[in-house]
């Protein structure tokens, strides 16, 4: 699904990545760990294509990435990836349905269509009595799923999560691991999450530790 070579990421002066090797296998749940300032969320973000390393190369699904035009990629990132932060970034005018549809109507998707696939994500995913409840009337939790619906909706192949329970109560950090791996299971998506969480990085297939731009295990 992904294997990164060689990356590398300075900024100014300040060497984040150091030469990260990373493959990524279909279906995978893959957690990474590591300090504050170890580069983990610098890592996710070059792996989900929003920002680009100095060095390195960077296949997924079989497509380099980088060397796409900034449309292509962009597409390619639409089509493909989906993304659940810390911080839901919902658009607190919009309401619940119109949030997820958001990617759908990127893609260019007709507006009954994306409606009707985000309700049916929204149902799967507990919230069928949320949908027309803007971002300020859900709690976090909600909000988090809201978000994950959102990153679902064009259907990708990988999902990338940074800190997704960072903002959350310890009984809905635990909802949501159960969510990550009951969406494995019925969509067949990799996940690849930075975490601090140690209960949600030992559920995961694999975890790797990065250690001062390098990931050591």
């Amino acid at each position: 699904m992904i294997e990164a070579k060689g990356i590398e990421k300075s900024y100014g002066q300040l060497a984040v990545l150091k030469g990260v090797d990373l493959h990524i296998a279909a279906g995978e749940v893959v957690s990474i760990v590591g300090r504050s300032g170890a580069g983990k969320s610098t890592l996710l973000h070059i792996l989900g294509t929003l920002d680009s390393p100095d060095r390195g190369t960077l296949t997924v699904r079989g497509e380099s990435v980088f060397t796409l035009s900034p449309k292509k990629l962009a597409a390619f990132r639409n089509q493909h990836i989906g993304f659940v932060f810390q911080f839901h970034h919902l658009l607190p005018e919009f309401t619940a349905v119109e949030n997820v549809c958001i990617p759908a109507l990127i893609q260019h998707t007709s507006l009954s269509q994306a409606q009707k696939r985000a309700k049916e994500l929204l149902d799967y995913l507990g919230l069928a009595e949320r949908f027309e409840h803007k971002p300020n009337q859900l709690s976090g939790g909600e909000q988090q799923r809201v978000a994950v619906a959102r990153a679902l909706m064009n259907q990708p192949a990988i999902v990338f999560a940074d800190e997704p329970t960072g903002n959350l109560d310890s009984a809905t950090s635990e909802e949501l691991h159960q969510l990550i791996f009951q969406l494995r299971k019925d969509f067949q998506q990799s996940f690849v999450i930075v975490t601090h969480n140690q209960e949600l990085a030992r559920m995961s297939d694999r975890t790797l530790v990065m250690e001062d731009g390098r990931l050591v295990k």
